[in-house]
């Protein structure tokens, strides 16, 4: 039995070297593997990191989008206000044009234009020529005058 004890032991020698082997390239491997969960932790804390800034991001363009949609909807009521003052000025001018008209016609044909001979002779200067007015020019600043 010594040689068979002998041959045993050998065995069982050879098994713990293999083991031992096996023990040291795990324990090479665990090593790799827990730089590597470093590594990987740290990658994820960067990426928490990127998505907490690109939430915040996203609420600071938010509040940007909904300012301007405020200020955008403010502006969009003043031109509704100013388009209707607008559309309410044109149709009294139009009205006033309309009433106007047949004055402006009728001035014309009544009273031929005053030669400017006809002015100086009448001692009017040239300065004094704006002062001039004309029935149809009365009838048009008294139709423009609004009522108020």
């Amino acid at each position: 039995m010594g040689d068979a004890q002998w041959l045993l032991e050998l065995v069982l020698v050879g098994l713990l070297a293999a083991t031992l082997v096996h023990a040291i390239r795990l324990e090479r491997a665990l090593g790799v593997l827990k730089r590597d969960r470093t590594a990987l932790e740290e990658l994820v804390a960067g990426f928490n990191d990127s998505t907490q800034q690109a939430e915040s991001g996203i609420i600071r363009l938010r509040e940007a989008a909904d300012g301007a949609g405020r200020h955008l909807v403010r502006q969009i009521e003043q031109v509704r206000r100013v388009e209707g003052d607008l559309a309410f000025l044109i149709e009294r001018g139009d009205a006033l044009a309309d009433r106007l008209d047949p004055l402006v016609r009728a001035a014309r044909q009544a009273a031929p234009a005053r030669p400017a001979a006809a002015i100086e002779a009448s001692g009017v200067g040239a300065d004094d020529a704006p002062r001039l007015r004309s029935q149809a020019e009365r009838d048009l600043l008294a139709a423009l005058r609004l009522p108020r």
